[in-house]
């Protein structure tokens, strides 16, 4: 039956998560509470053995090759006490629902219910019924780690190695690469120092000579 025949509403389709040990008391309390309804339940092994641990002997209960042969099999409130083998006889199961539907999910469970809820496009509410809920994993310092604790020959070892990796030469440079490099670039002149760079001073006119022109002759060597 496709899910598009599934009748129910999504907020009466409920999964109630309980351990496996606790399934039998989970359904008997169920039914108590919805002995009004017209119940069916559905498993995927031996229905007998299931019957004979319910308190109401009234309550109709099938297996999923009985419930795929008989097309009429309908009820108000469908409960799936397992996980059936294949999902698409899941869904065969909820569209046997007038009114609402749940399922026993035990934790184990839990990793095959995705197949379920991609075959009906949507995710399944999950409960939590007071008492039925999953153990909880108490933590122990075990779970922790444990940080290893090393001797005195690891440490130093240890050290050692880091030490060295530190100490590693260093890449050495291509010296006549720079060279070469630098001498394209414009060489900066520098003054030196204690002398002023007057290139853009005002030049002055040169100074004026002042006072007589004096003229020396030369003497002629007389001759004997």
């Amino acid at each position: 039956m496709p899910a598009s025949k599934i009748t129910i509403k999504a907020n009466n389709h409920r999964i109630y998560q309980t351990p496996k040990a606790k399934k039998i008391e989970l359904l008997n309390k169920i039914i108590d509470e919805n002995s009004a309804e017209d119940i069916l339940v559905v498993c995927a092994n031996d229905p007998q053995e299931l019957k004979a641990q319910l308190s109401n002997q009234l309550i109709k209960v099938v297996e999923d090759r009985e419930l795929v042969q008989d097309k009429e099999l309908v009820c108000d409130f469908l409960i799936s006490y397992d996980m059936p083998i294949e999902a698409i006889v899941y869904e065969e199961r909820v569209g046997r629902a007038k009114e609402k539907a749940v399922m026993l999910l035990d934790e184990a469970e839990q990793i095959v219910l995705y197949k379920i809820e991609m075959l009906l496009g949507r995710a399944i509410k999950q409960e939590k019924i007071e008492g039925f809920e999953y153990p909880q994993k108490a933590k122990s310092d075990s779970d922790k780690p444990v940080r290893k604790k090393l001797t005195k020959e690891e440490i130093q070892a240890i050290a050692k190695k880091r030490f060295e990796k530190s100490t590693q030469e260093k890449p050495t440079f291509d010296t006549e690469k720079s060279e070469r490099d630098d001498s394209r670039k414009p060489r900066k002149e520098f003054k030196k120092e204690g002398k002023k760079d007057d290139r853009w001073a005002k030049k002055r006119p040169a100074p004026k000579t002042t006072g007589k022109k004096i003229t020396i002759k030369a003497r002629k060597v007389k001759e004997d």
